[in-house]
C-alpha cells in the first residue's frame, strides 16, 4: 500500500499507525520491508503511532485500512464515528447492509450506500470495503457476463501463497504440493459475488440471485490467483460473444484504474501468474481459454492478488471516494 501511495498523484501519507509494540519506532524500525523496491525515504523516517483517533492528525482525509479482521472489526468504527473516511482492505463488515463493498469499475454506484449508513449509524466519517483478493478476480468477467444473464456459477481457484501472508503457509507445507482448501476462502467468493452484482436503489442493496459455488486452492506460486469458472446464463453466449463482452468491458478514469480492465487471452494456455500477474502495473483482469462446455461457458481469469487483490483495490476506493465527494 505504501508503494503504491508514495507516487500517488492525489494522495500524501500523512500518517503510520499500528501496535502499541511499534508505536514510538521509526517505520524502517517497525516494518519488515519485503516489497521489490526500497522504502520511500520520507516514510521510512516517520514515527509510527498508536492505532487510535487521538494519535491521527485531524486534517487527514482519508485512512487506509489492511489490519486483521478481529482487530478491524474494533478499531475501524471508532475512526468512523471520530469523523474519518475509512477505506479498508479488511474482511470484517463487508457482508453488513449499510457498508459498500466496492470493485469501482463493477459497482462504483454502491458507494452512496455510505448515505444510508451515516444516517443509521450516525457517524460524520464512513466505511467501504473492498472485497476479498480472490472474489475480485472473477467478479469482474462475470458485470461483463451480465448483459448474457447469470444463473450459475463455479469457480476453481488456484492461488498464489503472499495471499496466506508472509507467515502464512510453510514451505513444507506447499513446495511440490497443493493445499485444496482455504479457511473461510470459499463462503467469501459465494457471498461477496452476489454482494457486488447486486442493485442499489437509492435505500438498501438487493443481492444478485446468481448461484455461486466455489473450490480453493493454495498453489506453490507467489503472486497471481488463477481461478476456473463455469458461467451458466439464460441466454446462449458464444465464446467470440463472451470474448468480446469482455474487451469491451468499461474501465474508469481514475489513477490506478487501467483504461482496459480485462485483458483477453486468444491463446488456450493463457492467462498463466508468472506472465500476465503485473499487466497495467497490476490492476488489470486477464482472462483466455473461453470455450464452450457441458456448463454452458468455461474460461480463466487471472488478477495480481496483493495489487488489484488487496492494496490497489483500497487506493483504487480512495480514488472513487474522492472524485465522488466523500472526502
Amino acid at each position: 500500500m505504501i508503494q503504491l501511495l508514495e507516487p500517488h498523484p492525489d494522495f500524501e501519507i500523512a500518517a503510520l499507525t499500528a501496535s502499541e509494540s511499534s508505536a514510538g519506532k521509526t517505520y524502517r524500525q517497525a516494518a519488515k520491508w519485503r516489497v521489490d523496491s526500497p522504502i520511500p525515504a520520507d516514510v521510512a523516517e516517520m514515527t509510527v503511532t498508536a492505532t487510535d483517533p487521538a494519535e491521527v492528525p485531524n486534517d487527514v482525509d482519508l485512512l487506509f485500512s489492511s489490519l486483521p479482521s478481529s482487530i478491524g472489526s474494533e478499531v475501524e468504527p471508532d475512526f468512523c464515528e471520530a469523523g474519518y473516511v475509512v477505506s479498508s482492505n479488511s474482511s470484517n463488515a463487508r457482508m453488513a447492509e449499510d457498508v459498500p463493498l466496492v470493485i469501482p469499475e463493477v459497482n462504483a454506484d454502491h458507494i452512496d450506500l455510505l448515505e444510508v449508513q451515516r444516517d443509521e449509524r450516525g457517524w460524520d466519517g464512513a466505511l467501504v470495503k473492498n472485497p476479498n483478493c480472490s472474489t475480485i478476480t472473477f467478479v469482474p468477467t462475470l458485470a461483463a457476463l451480465e448483459e448474457f444473464g447469470l444463473q450459475r456459477v463455479h469457480v476453481a481457484t488456484l492461488q498464489a501463497v503472499s495471499g496466506a501472508g508472509y507467515d502464512g503457509v510453510s514451505s513444507m507445507e506447499i513446495i511440490d504440493n497443493a493445499i485444496p482448501y482455504i479457511g473461510s476462502e470459499e463462503d467469501k467468493l459465494e457471498t461477496e459475488s452476489k454482494k457486488l452484482l447486486g442493485t442499489f436503489e437509492g435505500a438498501a442493496l438487493d443481492l444478485h440471485d446468481v448461484e455461486v459455488g466455489a473450490s480453493c486452492n493454495r498453489i506453490p506460486t507467489i503472486d497471481g490467483h488463477l481461478e476456473n469458472v463455469f458461467v451458466e446464463t439464460e441466454s446462449d453466449v458464444s465464446p467470440e460473444e463472451a470474448a468480446e463482452a469482455m474487451r469491451e468491458y468499461p474501465g474508469l478514469d481514475l489513477p490506478s484504474s487501467p483504461g482496459q480492465l480485462i485483458e483477453v487471452f486468444e491463446e488456450p494456455d493463457r492467462p498463466q501468474p508468472r506472465l500476465d500477474r503485473t499487466l497495467g502495473d497490476g490492476m488489470k483482469i486477464s482472462a483466455g481459454g473461453i470455450r464452450e462446455s457441458t456448463f454452458g461457458l468455461q474460461y480463466n481469469c487471472l488478477a495480481h492478488n496483493t495489487m488489484r487483490g488487496a492494496a490497489g483495490a483500497s487506493v483504487l476506493n480512495g480514488e472513487l471516494l474522492l472524485e465522488k465527494g466523500y472526502l
